[in-house]
């Protein structure tokens, strides 16, 4: 069951939830290789406002799995949370040449935090990366505390950017699409099917989060789409083609 009332802690969000920011997102995309900080900033302060609508940040501890730079974590610390970076790839946590002040080099699926030992749990964009979604995600909800809320936001790999820079040949084959896409570019892709990326499905997403009688479902939509879009999700084999990127908030039981 798909659930979309506000909670009493609900910030309301200064932005227009429409086709006019879902056409700002789209564009966006365009800009990711050649203005990086640019993209990541617009995608994060937009997550922002999402989530104010659900929870307050103000003095809120975070955990960002997959936060790489901490492009959200910057966003988050200037509501006034605190937020640690959790990754696997040393050198995204590098980039730009500089540590993220507060990260940790790990695997999301053996997070080294404490259970309940966080408000929000947050994770954009990493879900398709790891080879096993629902456990990856219980892991997220385990470190957050009773009351805490589990925001998660990936890629589906259906959707028209599902095999990211590959796309739209991974819809022909994951491997197929890196193959293509080295003889072409003379290099492999960042993203290697099997490897560092895999198929991951609205469907899954879904299903955990139903799975679990310990969250209660704040909010699951299609993330760059309007509101209205998440009747989607009611639909199988639609859904996996138009959702793009699943967005899901839940709220762990006291």
């Amino acid at each position: 069951m798909i659930q979309t009332t506000p909670t009493d802690a609900t910030v309301e969000a200064p932005f227009a939830d429409d086709w006019r920011r879902s056409v700002k997102l789209f564009r966006s995309f365009l800009t990711e290789q050649t203005d990086p900080h640019g993209f990541y900033g617009l995608i994060a302060e937009d997550t922002v406002q999402m989530m104010q609508r659900h929870m307050t940040l103000e003095g809120a501890r975070i955990a960002d799995f997959g936060g790489g730079a901490g492009f959200y974590s910057d966003a988050f610390a200037r509501r006034g949370a605190t937020s640690l970076v959790v990754d696997l790839d040393h050198d995204e946590v590098k980039a730009h040449g500089v540590r993220h002040p507060l990260s940790v080099v790990a695997r999301a699926e053996q997070a080294p935090l404490a259970d309940g030992s966080v408000d929000i749990g947050f994770s954009s964009n990493m879900l398709e990366h790891v080879p096993d979604l629902a456990g990856t995600c219980d892991q997220i909800a385990r470190v957050v505390r009773p009351g805490g809320h589990v925001v998660l936001s990936y890629t589906a790999w259906y959707g028209p950017w599902g095999g990211h820079e590959t796309s739209p040949w991974h819809l022909l084959g994951g491997r197929r699409a890196a193959e293509r896409y080295e003889r072409v570019n003379g290099r492999p892709p960042k993203n290697l099917f099997g490897e560092s990326m895999y198929a991951a499905t609205v469907a899954e997403g879904l299903r955990w989060a139903a799975s679990r009688d310990d969250l209660e479902i704040v909010e699951e939509r299609p993330r760059y789409l309007p509101p209205a879009s998440r009747h989607l999700l009611r639909i199988p084999g639609i859904r996996e083609v138009f959702t793009w990127n699943l967005w899901q908030v839940l709220r762990k039981r006291p």
